[in-house]
């Protein structure tokens, strides 16, 4: 009862130390939780925000994959093509890919078939895709898929095409050499390789600017395109959009062959989300297909991560040496004002440990009060982060404040015990006696 008056008691008589120390502790734990919120919630976040950027998988017939592979092609499509794709994968077997493990990180896919066909008299390349397609899955769920939800960047004047209908969009420049604009209609002509010649009419309903080569292509319905070049059921190329976990050692060895891994290495990437265990298992569902996560974006997702996650993790720490210096430079201050007080407690025979445990209770009392003060804030200034940068806010996990508890008493009781050996120097006599 004596030890817990003497603890009650410092707070009064020296309330501004106990104050800035408090202040110092609430700052640090706001800063940490903050920052530390905001590392174990960015990956997630950082996914959000790249799958507004089109697909990061894509799927392909085996043969096509392999000159890709031979060849660098991936992703070349629109004006860059220059044949027509030779080997193709079915269209209805893009359902299947609702139907893996991690189904639910599939958040849009559209199969395309890349031909040629002259528009207008002039040779150009087509796509045949899915726009928004309602599609009723096996497990008697309805989803709506389609290229509109993987070209948000897409600048469209017009609306996008109905599906299985004779509506197109065309790019910027492919609809200024041939002059046309919004509600006209152009003529497609195709020679199939069985040498017959399909004509088809198309009406435009808008004209997008991609930014890049696609600019020069026509996209139109797949079911369109595939009369047009009497590839009944085909699709050349499948673009997936998922939820992925960035990659770590583990899912580059898988990537190379999951077939190295352990068994209990291999239950783990199977059962993670990463790119190319989601890869794996649509190859596992859709017939004579190879599926590749696009590399760029998982290289732009693992750097961006990278340092993200280190400036926040040195913010941090940065921040715990700073409460450091701080709490032991005031706890300094603090004995050399109560060294009579400390004096006499060892005059009449308290001992060097209990004046240390003294000191080290009054301090961890108040930094635990200014703890769960900027516990509470930094939630706060995570969830400001979260809304400002990425639109929504941080999920805290409940990680973070036992992380942040265990450091901030770490470095409390580290800045106590270099403060307090200032304690064993001191001489009773001489102290009282003003020397």
């Amino acid at each position: 009862m004596f030890f817990l008056r003497m603890i009650a008691r410092s707070f009064t008589r020296q309330l501004r130390r106990r104050l800035l120390i408090a202040l110092t502790v609430c700052l640090s734990a706001t800063v940490s939780v903050s920052m530390l919120g905001v590392v174990f919630d960015v990956g997630d976040k950082l996914n959000a925000e790249l799958s507004t950027y089109g697909s990061n998988i894509v799927v392909q017939p085996k043969a096509d994959a392999v000159v890709s592979d031979l060849y660098n092609t991936t992703g070349v499509t629109g004006a860059a093509a220059q044949a027509d794709p030779t080997a193709f994968l079915k269209e209805s077997d893009a359902a299947k890919i609702k139907t893996i493990f991690w189904a639910f990180n599939i958040t849009n896919f559209a199969p395309q078939l890349n031909i040629h066909a002259e528009v207008n008299g002039v040779n150009a390349p087509l796509v045949g895709t899915w726009f928004n397609k309602e599609l009723k899955l096996a497990s008697g769920e309805t989803t709506v898929v389609g290229v509109d939800g993987m070209r948000s960047w897409w600048k469209l004047d017009g609306s996008w095409p109905k599906d299985d209908t004779d509506q197109g969009v065309i790019g910027t420049t492919l609809a200024g050499q041939l002059g046309v604009k919004v509600g006209d209609t152009v003529t497609l002509k195709k020679t199939t390789a069985s040498g017959k010649h399909n004509e088809q009419a198309i009406r435009i309903v808008g004209i997008y600017d991609s930014g890049d080569d696609e600019n020069g292509s026509l996209y139109l319905s797949s079911s369109v395109a595939q009369v047009l070049a009497d590839l009944s059921d085909a699709a050349d190329k499948i673009e997936v959009k998922a939820l992925t976990t960035p990659e770590n050692d583990l899912a580059r060895k898988a990537a190379q062959n999951p077939a190295a891994l352990s068994q209990d290495d291999w239950e783990t990437w199977y059962c993670t989300a990463y790119p190319s265990s989601i890869a794996y298992q649509i190859e596992e569902v859709i017939p004579g297909a190879v599926a590749k996560q696009v590399r760029q974006v998982a290289a732009l997702q693992g750097n961006v991560l990278q340092k993200t996650q280190a400036v926040m993790i040195l913010m941090t720490v940065l921040s715990l040496i700073a409460a450091a210096v701080a709490v032991a430079n005031l706890m300094v201050a603090s004995i050399g004002e109560r060294s009579a007080e400390l004096a006499l407690l060892k005059a009449i025979g308290a001992t060097d440990g209990a004046v240390s445990r003294l000191m080290m209770a009054e301090t961890a009392a108040i930094a635990l009060l200014g703890a769960i003060v900027g516990a509470g804030l930094g939630s706060g200034v995570a969830q400001l982060i979260g809304h400002v940068v990425f639109g929504s806010g941080i999920t805290m996990r409940p990680m973070v404040f036992v992380l942040v508890f265990v450091l901030l008493a770490i470095t409390v009781l580290l800045a106590s015990a270099s403060s307090i050996r200032s304690i064993l120097s001191l001489r009773p006599a001489e102290v009282l006696h003003g020397r």
